[in-house]
């Protein structure tokens, strides 16, 4: 459905995209993750047709979009703050594109009455705007978007302005959605929880680039690199040299996976990995602080007698959190460690 080919964008002196690759197949759902200035929304605006490539090119259904304006791509647009017409209802507003189209009067009125049923607004065309709540609001603009049928949805950071609970219940409704109707879609978010959620497949960006393409699960599960990893959250990265079957590293041996290669390496233990036990067994560690997340604590750890070795992160079950000033033991899980690429 979607392919770019080496599209650069230039600022100035700054390069917002650098040569970016990227496919996106019919009825696919691919959201592209990264930090602010990272090249997300320039890459959505390029493929919209409201910023031109300085390279490259944009292929829809196979067609290069060079010179297409942005109303004859077929696609929808659904930005953060919704820009919903407030001097019209919700009808109007979901109707616009349809009524900008020449679409007939009663045609009209039954395409916006299926897309609001669908997103959960039944016999909301009367209502004024103003008077919808964040995630109503969203919701309309979400049927705005679906209300002309683009071949391509286009999502830039959606529930961005919603409350944690609201975006969380939001998006498993829409990706339940999309299957439902089938509809190809490209968003943009810095939320990873939200991109892991709705994706088939994410695509993280670092300065402009790619930085991983993959599906939710690989991408979590095998970082590409100490950005991807850290972008993730995951604090335990360090160096080590890899021999026989495990790593020396500043907190001493860890064991890697079979067929790491030897040598140098940037290592990635997840938290789930850093098993705690008693203090006589393994790496010696002091428990500097606690943080409650729901029925798991990440538990921070000083490795003890080891001068510059970096802190350590462990995830435990609430009833197994060691307290604070604890000495405990901790060894590592081979199967929750990850051998990275170099930045």
């Amino acid at each position: 459905m979607l392919r770019l080919d080496g599209v650069t964008v230039r600022f100035g002196a700054r390069t917002a995209l650098d040569a970016v690759d990227l496919a996106v197949a019919e009825h696919e759902i691919v959201c592209v993750l990264g930090p602010s200035g990272s090249g997300k929304s320039t890459l959505l605006r390029v493929v919209a047709g409201l910023q031109p490539a300085d390279a490259g090119r944009v292929l829809l259904a196979g067609a290069d979009q060079a010179g297409v304006p942005v109303h004859r791509r077929g696609v929808g647009l659904m930005f953060q703050d919704h820009q919903l017409f407030p001097q019209r209802d919700v009808g109007g507003n979901v109707g616009f594109g349809l009524r900008m189209r020449g679409t007939a009067r009663a045609e009209r009125a039954a395409r916006v009455a299926e897309l609001l049923e669908l997103v959960g607004l039944p016999g909301a065309e009367r209502r004024a705007v103003a008077a919808l709540s964040g995630g109503e609001q969203q919701r309309v603009a979400l049927a705005r978007a679906l209300a002309p049928s683009p071949r391509l949805l286009m999502l830039d950071e959606p529930l961005g302005q919603l409350d944690r609970g609201l975006r969380e219940r939001l998006v498993t409704e829409l990706r339940a959605l999309f299957g439902r109707l089938g509809t190809t879609v490209l968003a943009v978010t810095h939320d990873q929880g939200e991109a892991f959620a709705l994706a088939d497949r994410v695509v993280v960006m670092r300065d402009g680039r790619v930085a991983q393409v993959g599906t939710p699960r690989e991408v979590w599960q095998r970082p590409a690199s100490p950005f991807v990893a850290r972008f993730l959250g995951f604090d335990n990265v360090l160096e080590g040299t890899v021999g026989g079957g495990a790593a020396e590293t500043p907190w001493g041996r860890v064991p890697v996976p079979a067929g790491t290669p030897r040598g140098a390496a940037r290592l990635l233990v997840r938290p789930g990995g850093v098993r705690i036990g008693d203090p006589g067994e393994g790496l010696r560690c002091t428990v500097e602080a606690r943080t409650f997340r729901g029925h798991r604590v990440a538990v921070r750890l000083r490795a003890d007698g080891r001068a510059g070795a970096p802190p350590l992160e462990a995830e435990c079950a609430l009833r197994d959190a060691p307290d604070e000033g604890a000495v405990v033991g901790v060894t590592f899980d081979r199967d929750e460690v990850v051998a990275l690429a170099a930045d």
